[in-house]
């Protein structure tokens, strides 16, 4: 496995743990169809959150959050649109999350949860 993807994957890990902190329920992680993927699908409450997380070790390369272009959030609708419709789940509400994961090189890793971003 790749740095890029162990990196990635142990981001997915931490956010998947914060969101059952917060009282979410995580329904599927790493959801793919032909449009991309999905990072995690959770509920919380009556409202699907579909959540996008991006994870980085520094600064380098910008903070996490601005990875998350309009472009992206776009792709992140028609993508819950189509597992809203593969699943057959019709929930009331639905939102888009962005969670940020920073792993610094000593330390526990920070957490950034931006809900509802579109």
């Amino acid at each position: 496995m790749a740095a890029k993807d162990t990196v990635g994957r142990y981001g997915e890990d931490v956010a998947a743990r914060h969101l059952v902190a917060q009282g979410l329920v995580v329904l599927q992680r790493n959801w793919r169809c032909e449009l991309g993927e999905i990072d995690i699908v959770a509920r919380d409450g009556d409202c699907l959150v579909v959540c996008e997380v991006k994870t980085r070790r520094s600064q380098v390369y910008g903070s996490p959050l601005e990875a998350v272009t309009p472009r992206k959030v776009a792709r992140l609708r028609q993508l819950a649109a189509r597992w809203l419709a593969e699943s057959g789940m019709h929930p009331p509400l639905i939102r888009i999350d962005v969670i940020a994961v920073r792993r610094p090189l000593a330390g526990p890793a920070q957490v950034e949860h931006l809900r509802a971003v579109a």
